[in-house]
């Protein structure tokens, strides 16, 4: 019987992100070796590399956030592949990040497929009358340059992973997870999320949160 013990297949699982029974199966084919069993995990992942994309991100975590003491909302459910990951630090801060993201920035949908196309339709066909209606006129191929580059910018107010992160402008959503992604080495996928603001839709003062956000992230370093 190979020689190995429970800690043994934790810390595989732990540098291979390999299911626990892939582990220990590994392990006593390498007869209880540990950098045999990493060599023979990696050389099945290599195998099953090109079926990576099309795996089902189901596991995961559902978040919430609670900001100004009850004023906002967030409740988000974010996919990865296994549960050992949907528990990892780098999981939970990228899901954290992304619940103080829709609080401060308010996007209404997760991507651009999900924007209403009809709505798109009728926001292209405003933008396009009132280029038309300009002063100066100017040539159909400018006036629908312009108009794509204001639906352009309107994705990026609405849809989450087209939004510029509001800890590091210099990156988009959609950066911020794929950086989490290389780090964990599995997919990860936003599904839905819902905002809540108190008195949203009726008469009340501006309040800035992106700013709140910042100043509360800032006293947290």
């Amino acid at each position: 019987m190979a020689n190995f013990t429970s800690a043994d297949v934790m810390r595989l699982r732990e540098q291979t992100g390999v299911g626990m029974m892939d582990c220990k199966k590994a392990l006593v084919e390498a007869d209880g070796n540990f950098d045999a069993a990493v060599k023979l995990l990696r050389e099945k992942g290599m195998a099953s590399a090109a079926k990576k994309a099309g795996r089902i991100a189901s596991e995961g975590i559902v978040e919430s956030y609670i900001h100004g003491g009850g004023r906002i909302g967030v409740l988000i459910e974010v996919n990865c592949e296994t549960d050992f990951v949907a528990r990892s630090d780098d999981f939970k801060a990228l899901v954290h990040d992304l619940c103080m993201q829709i609080a401060a920035a308010k996007p209404e949908v997760v991507s651009v497929a999900d924007v209403d196309p009809a709505k798109i339709a009728s926001e292209r066909e405003i933008l396009t009358a009132q280029a038309m209606n300009e002063p100066k006129p100017k040539p159909a191929a400018v006036i629908e340059k312009m108009v794509e580059g204001r639906i352009k910018k309107y994705y990026k107010e609405v849809c989450l992973l087209e939004q510029e992160f509001v800890k590091d402008p210099s990156k988009t959503i959609t950066t911020l997870i794929n950086e989490t992604v290389a780090k964990i080495g599995e997919k990860i996928s936003v599904r839905r999320f819902v905002r809540y603001e108190v008195g949203e839709g009726l008469e009340k003062r501006e309040n800035n949160f992106a700013q709140e956000i910042m100043e509360q992230v800032n006293a947290v370093k």
